[in-house]
């Protein structure tokens, strides 16, 4: 599980480290049933206070992202659930957002964007195709 943060951003800790373990689990880089680091060992390897790990263990287990064993360590939650697609749709949300706003900076209008993201899908569709009759073959 890599997880960079920065006292830099402004962000407390504890939320950079929430909002990191959710995009890997929303992306699928952490899988239903992973287990993650013991709070120790991520609060050594991040150089933070280990309550500030477990604050963001807590804040992620109330959100159903995590959920705790007693004595077996902190396992991400099923990703199936509602709330898990939630998370994901959240997370392009707030891409969509960025998008929309540096379109808008760049004088782009929405019907130019949207006319564009189709055009990357159907450009996406055969380099797809083409890969999975590549391994047919």
């Amino acid at each position: 599980m890599q997880i960079h943060i920065s006292s830099h951003d402004g962000v407390p800790i504890y939320l950079q480290i929430v909002n990191q373990v959710k995009y890997l689990v929303a992306s699928g880089r952490l899988a239903a049933g992973e287990e993650l680091p013991p709070i120790r060992t991520l609060a050594e390897r991040l150089l933070v206070n280990p309550n500030t790990v477990a604050r963001a263990y807590r804040e992620l287990e109330l959100a159903g992202i995590v959920t705790k064993r007693r004595t077996a360590g902190t396992y991400v939650s099923d990703t199936t659930s509602p709330l898990a697609r939630r998370e994901r749709m959240k997370i392009v949300t707030e891409r969509v957002d960025a998008l929309l706003a540096e379109a808008r900076q760049m004088n782009i209008d929405t019907d130019t964007l949207i006319e564009l993201i189709h055009e990357r899908s159907e450009a996406m569709q055969p380099a797809e195709a083409g890969a999975s009759r590549s391994k047919e073959k």
